[in-house]
């Protein structure tokens, strides 16, 4: 398994206390299914955008530490992307010097 971090702006239609369920409904859950860990989760919060997404002006942000194998990567982005909360994802490789 790989270490990945994943930043993850979701839409400001999704209330301050129901980031977590969505949190463990878009990433948690799928990851864990699949063998997969959530090590860390840091909710940064309501931030405003360095630039409109979506006509969009502000998002929820959430970096989250995961230990997955490749082949799930492209499944996780792939839900992220039609998902309607989800503004922009990014899932970002750790080198093993890092951890």
């Amino acid at each position: 398994m790989r270490q990945y971090e994943l930043v993850l702006i979701l839409g400001p239609q999704v209330p301050d206390d129901e980031v977590p369920d969505t949190f463990d409904r878009l990433i948690r859950r799928p990851v864990e299914s699949n063998g997969g860990e959530v090590q860390q989760i840091d909710q940064w919060g309501r931030r405003k955008l360095a630039y409109p997404i979506n006509k969009q002006s502000e998002g929820h942000y959430v970096v989250a530490q995961l230990r997955l194998e490749p082949p799930q990567i492209p499944e996780l982005a792939r839900g992220l992307t039609i998902s309607e909360e989800v503004l922009r994802h990014l899932f970002v490789r750790r080198d093993e010097a890092e951890s």
